[in-house]
């Protein structure tokens, strides 16, 4: 099954919708005039049902095989929401909206999943269900799991989800995937030095934050190189430090710290908030000092179950010859959420050598399109044959 012709007669029509999504680019839960034009598009098609509103703007449209006998229900997922970010490529169709741009390619996971369902809609050479699940705000807002808890897996019976992102770097028309984890959870922390202001000549006099501060980064190191095995990977990063004081000659009453946290597995994500939350204490403590922690878990790790990655990788071997394993990347993907009800696969494909994810010169590549949409029919027609 290499890639189907239909995709190619189909691909001047799901690049036009690609680029008008991309022209008209939506942040986080606001992605109106995407979610009406996927509603739309699925209603035209002909879909056995089309739910809007789950998750706020999601959009689900329900398929039925031309036999349902086998009672499997497929759930295949792309994303719709872009990013705040001043775009810089330069193409025809670039955004019209100041400031925001889809510099992840999600303007192109939809596009291909409506192609997809355009295709499967037509053909119905498969016996069972799929449900195409269009989702907003994986950028930070948590969409996914916002479907999930409006019941999207029990409403409509989902068995096993399928997500694909492009990645940049990996040639075009070639895919991606690694059983277990593939992606970090994306955990946040803020910690506040309260110290003793006072003058810069007299340190003595003040309980100096700033000390305090310098000592817990250098701490926070300790969690990786000297708490996690070393054949785990975590990340843990502090990336602001600011003072309550501007002047040269000032010992501010605080400081406060900033961060991210990213873990593989959930012994390790507990584990690494555990000392989050106590090291600064203990060390503000020790000098004189108080420290509050606040803590934000995001999104969970992304882990794909071995079962459908196999799977997976074998429709995407059939559509392009090959499929090579994925590096696992500290990177968030609020797929994660629906990982977690069901199992599934998350899948890279190329991007050629583009710009990366979430840079204002990044543009998804059309050419991928009909490798894409391939896939995804694949998944439907492989795990869900017709009679």
């Amino acid at each position: 099954m290499p890639v189907k012709n239909r995709f190619a007669e189909l691909l001047p029509e799901i690049t036009a919708w690609r680029q008008d999504i991309h022209e008209n680019p939506e942040i986080l839960f606001d992605t109106f005039r995407t979610s009406a034009m996927v509603e739309e598009k699925l209603k035209e098609f002909g879909c056995d049902e089309v739910v809007a509103g789950l998750g706020r703007t999601g959009v689900v449209g329900v398929i039925k095989g031309k036999a349902t006998g086998s009672g499997k229900v497929l759930g295949l997922r792309a994303d719709m929401d872009a990013l705040p970010i001043l775009e810089e490529t330069g193409v025809d169709y670039a955004s019209k909206t100041p400031g925001a741009m889809h510099a992840c390619g999600h303007d192109g996971h939809t596009a291909m999943l409506l192609g997809a369902a355009k295709y499967l809609a037509e053909t119905r050479n498969f016996d069972g269900t799929v449900v195409v699940i269009f989702q907003p705000a994986e950028e930070g807002g948590g969409g996914g799991r916002e479907m999930c808890a409006d019941g999207l897996m029990e409403k409509f019976g989902i068995q096993e989800v399928y997500g694909l992102h492009n990645w940049p770097g990996i040639p075009v028309g070639t895919f991606a995937i690694r059983p277990g984890p593939t992606m970090a959870a994306t955990d946040e922390f803020t910690i506040v030095i309260k110290g003793k202001g006072g003058h810069g000549a007299k340190p003595h006099r003040a309980i100096d934050p700033v000390l305090a501060a310098s000592h817990v980064v250098v701490a926070l190191q300790s969690i990786v190189s000297r708490t996690t095995d070393p054949i785990d990977a975590v990340v843990v990063s502090v990336t602001s430090f600011q003072s309550s004081s501007t002047a040269y000659n000032v010992i501010p009453d605080t400081v406060e710290l900033r961060g991210t946290m990213r873990t593989l597995t959930p012994e390790n994500r507990k584990m690494t908030e555990e000392k989050i939350k106590s090291i600064p204490v203990s060390i503000a403590a020790a000098m004189g000092a108080e420290a509050q922690v606040t803590y934000h878990s995001n999104y969970p790790p992304t882990i794909n179950a071995p079962e459908q990655t196999e799977f997976a990788a074998g429709v995407a071997r059939m559509v392009a010859g090959d499929c090579a394993e994925a590096e696992i990347t500290m990177g968030g993907e609020d797929f994660s959420y629906m990982l977690e009800e069901r199992p599934g696969a998350y899948i890279f494909m190329g991007n050629g050598d583009s710009a990366d994810v979430h840079h204002p010169k990044y543009n998804f590549n059309d050419e991928a399109i009909p490798a894409g949409c391939s896939w995804w029919a694949g998944i439907v027609e492989q795990r869900m044959p017709a009679a």
